[in-house]
């Protein structure tokens, strides 16, 4: 199995990245929370990587962090979900914000995710609580609501979902949309 691909980015396109080892390019394909962080083409890259091989084809997904890896193996046990699904989760979701909707049981961030219908979403939140991969979720202290409009107004904004998550962590309870989208861009000038 090859764990971890080390070299240089050579080009990427969304959701896949060519990864230049020694003259042998490996096409991975990788979630948007790892595109969103890679560097710049021509510079030296680490991913994380899980191979599946099947009948026809050999396929390398990559990966930041581990919890992201350890993240998309858990989504490829849950019946029904293949690895294009389990990297849509993963694009769509922060392995943070999926392990709060599994703690609270909260379909409707599931489904937002496109190609995640409400059976495959129930069957997901049954089938990965109590999970240790998504047991260590931080929730935002702000109110669900606010939480998710502050999210939306970073995303529209160009910062990750990463960016959006930490900044959502640092803000107290009980602010407005608007007061709390301030404090959020202050945090994150900051950083």
């Amino acid at each position: 199995m090859i764990g971890r691909i080390i070299g240089i980015l050579a080009a990427k396109q969304p959701p896949q990245v060519l990864v230049d080892v020694n003259g042998i390019g490996y096409e991975i394909d990788v979630p948007m929370s790892t595109f969103y962080n890679l560097p710049v083409l021509g510079e030296k890259i680490s991913l994380l990587t899980h191979q599946a091989i099947r009948e026809d084809a050999h396929l390398l997904y990559g990966f930041g962090s581990e919890i992201e890896r350890a993240a998309f193996r858990e989504l490829l046990k849950v019946s029904g979900i293949g690895a294009k699904t389990a990297l849509s989760v993963l694009s769509g979701l922060s392995v943070n914000d999926l392990s709060v909707a599994i703690a609270e049981q909260e379909i409707g961030r599931i489904v937002k995710v496109p190609g995640i219908g409400k059976k495959t979403a129930e069957r997901l939140l049954l089938e990965l609580k109590g999970k240790p991969v998504f047991a260590g979720a931080i929730a935002s202290a702000a109110p669900a609501g606010v939480a998710d409009d502050v999210r939306q107004a970073l995303l529209a904004l160009g910062y990750n979902e990463r960016e959006s998550s930490d900044a959502l962590r640092q803000l107290p309870p009980d602010l407005s949309v608007g007061e709390a989208i301030r404090q959020a861009l202050r945090g994150l000038s900051r950083a």
